[in-house]
């Protein structure tokens, strides 16, 4: 049964009583739509249930989207939609407006209290013949079941059913909710420098299959990235490397406002990292008194790891650190801040553990939740700081120790810069070869022993070091970040490679009308071969 507060029951209808009260009632078109089976049509992630009906909804030029309008987000997310069907159909569907009095089906956006819904992104998805109805607690979870129904759209729409197209919509109930609380991808913009617009691309597909965070790796030894404007040579002077000697780039505070305006339109976070102590020599040349490492410095434009590190004993350095941290705290709404931490091979063990513990303070101190790579697990850190398992077991299992939560991203599972076999045009291998089957296989809630309870979310790394353009990103991420949006959402018992790939092969229409290129693997039964 379908429940609506009474206030916005009662709207719904309103509207539909103002539609028939214009001018003189008009007849119900009747169509015969074809039997379509909901349980047929290619969903990643896979909802949770889906109850197919085997009728169909019009969608076409009578349809309308009305929304919750007394809670925050709900219209945005029904301008959001209507924008999206636009540019698949051409539609001009109106968002809260009842000026046309033809209106057949309404699409209605509704905040729900009900308890069925039991995390901020649950929802319920209603499609009847007549009307789809979406209910959802928060916007979030409104935004993630109108990226479902954007992908129950035809790609096509029918034209023997009238004089004017419709796409046919099948029927039935999807309730659904995620598996993890946290379901991420971090792009490493320092080795290699990419656009706000290559961000923004980047963000629109990870969120169509229901990504709600995205990691930005804001500095390594070969690039500072984002505008420091109490340390203004990280940017005159760090920001001017890359690898292989291109000429880098950086984000202004303004540019990343713009990133994370972007990512909240889509109901995801940014989460900033300053990787350190190590992986810090693009800090040190802007500024030489922060270096620690005993060396003269210059420029570094190769792909080495390890040899520098920060003074971790003296002053000057942690205030600079609380400078940083304080201005991207500033312009920066996720709960999290991230500060590498990891491979940090010639900081002596006591200074590191030294270094941890004191930034975790600073990152407490302007409201953050630290995260850190797996190595953080060795110092005595709070057990509100999150570790990010990357490479060490024993450390992940260090941090469980202390009662931290764990986000998942084994490399031999999860890296996205690792090369999908021996004849990958890109990536690396040197944890793995990962295939697209390989990076489906396994599960992030039974890995190495991390208990479930632990357990935050999954996190898909890409790293830039052999790739500097858009198209050899997408190379790398597409097709195994829609994989990891599954392992990330759906529950293990409901995942099958068998029925993946195939629903996995019907993505390529979307994937190729948003211009990305995927790598077409053979273990896939992609439709154009």
């Amino acid at each position: 049964m379908i429940k609506l507060p009474i206030t916005r029951f009662l709207l719904f209808f309103v509207a539909i009583g103002i539609l028939v009260s214009c001018g003189e009632e008009k007849k119900k078109r009747q169509l015969s739509l074809p039997k379509t089976d909901l349980k047929t049509v290619s969903i990643i992630p896979l909802p949770q249930k889906v109850i197919a009906t085997e009728t169909g909804f019009a969608l076409d030029k009578f349809s309308a989207i009305f929304t919750t309008e007394t809670a925050n987000g709900f219209a945005e997310v029904g301008a959001f939609l209507s924008e999206k069907i636009q540019g698949k159909t051409n539609l001009d569907i109106a968002v809260n407006s009842v000026q046309n009095d033809s209106l057949e089906g309404i699409i209605y956006i509704n905040r729900s209290d009900s308890l069925e819904l039991e995390t901020p992104e649950s929802y319920q998805l209603y499609i009847r013949s007549d009307s789809i109805i979406i209910n959802s607690n928060s916007a979030a979870g409104a935004f993630r079941a109108v990226q479902t129904l954007r992908q129950l759209i035809p790609e096509t729409a029918n034209d023997t059913l009238a004089d004017y197209p419709i796409w046919a919509i099948p029927t039935g109930k999807i309730v659904d909710a995620p598996s993890l609380a946290y379901r991420g991808a971090m792009l490493d913009v320092a080795r290699h420098f990419f656009s706000v617009a290559d961000v923004k691309k980047f963000i629109d597909v990870l969120a169509y299959y229901k990504y709600n965070g995205l990691h930005l790796h804001l500095s390594d030894d070969q690039g500072w990235r984002i505008e420091i404007k109490s340390w203004p040579k990280l940017t005159e002077i760090g920001a001017s490397t890359e690898v292989g000697g291109e000429s880098g780039g950086f984000y202004t505070q303004e540019d990343f406002k713009e990133i994370v305006a972007y990512a909240k339109k889509h109901h995801m976070m940014i989460i900033p990292e300053i990787d350190m102590p190590g992986h810090t020599n693009a800090a040190s040349v802007s500024y030489p008194i922060l270096n620690g490492n005993g060396k003269t410095l210059k420029p570094y434009e190769g792909t080495r790891v390890g040899f520098s590190t920060f003074d971790t004993r003296k002053d000057t350095v942690y205030a600079f650190i609380d400078d940083v941290v304080r201005e991207i705290a500033e312009i920066s709404p996720s709960p999290y801040f991230h500060i590498g931490g990891d491979e940090s091979h010639v900081t002596k063990k006591k200074d590191y553990i030294h270094f941890v513990e004191k930034v975790e303070k600073i990152v407490q101190k302007h409201e953050k939740r630290m995260i850190g790579w797996d190595e953080i697990g060795t110092a005595d850190v709070d057990s509100s700081s999150i570790s990010q398992f990357w490479s060490s077991t024993e450390n992940a299992k260090l941090a469980v120790a202390k009662g931290m939560q764990i986000i998942m991203s084994p490399a031999k599972k999860a890296y996205l810069d690792m090369q999908y076999d021996s004849l990958s045009k890109h990536g690396l291998h040197w944890a793995a070869f990962i295939p697209v089957d390989t990076a489906y296989n396994w599960s992030p809630k039974a890995y190495e022993g991390i208990p479930e309870k632990n357990i935050l979310g999954l996190e898909a790394p890409l790293w830039s070091e052999t790739i500097s353009t858009i198209s050899e990103l997408e190379y790398l991420a597409f097709p195994r970040a829609i994989g990891y949006a599954e392992l990330g959402w759906t529950p293990k018992e409901l995942r099958n490679w068998d029925t993946y790939k195939k629903r996995l092969a019907d993505q390529e229409y979307y994937l190729k009308r948003m211009n990305v290129n995927y790598y077409e693997s053979a273990l896939v039964p992609w439709k154009d071969e």
